[in-house]
């Protein structure tokens, strides 16, 4: 199963010019808890999967809300910055969405 199928809402964003944060809101508790307890879902893989430090890669479980939100620097340049292809970071999210859990 692909991360995408459990997510209801998945959406990236600037978090600063140097940092990007990635929202994964959940439609029940079952798929939350599945994707939490999922061995691939780790700050390893995503940083392997972004190009960054694992060290710089936090997961933040919202319960209340059902939503896990993860943070790290921007892969590439800095937001607005020569070469940058997503000024906003709405288009960041699409490694994390395809990632087999």
């Amino acid at each position: 199963m692909r991360l995408y199928e459990c997510a209801k809402v998945m959406r990236s964003k600037n978090a600063g010019p140097f940092t990007l944060t990635i929202d994964l809101m959940f439609e029940d508790r079952e798929s939350f808890d599945r994707v939490l307890a999922a061995a691939g879902f780790s700050t390893g893989r995503i940083a392997r999967l972004y190009g960054v430090p694992e060290d710089s890669v936090q997961i933040c479980p919202f319960e209340r809300v059902l939503t896990v939100k993860v943070t790290m620097p921007r892969p590439g340049p800095s937001s607005g910055a020569r070469g940058d292809r997503d000024v906003y970071g709405c288009q960041q999210h699409f490694p994390l969405a395809d990632m087999v859990l």
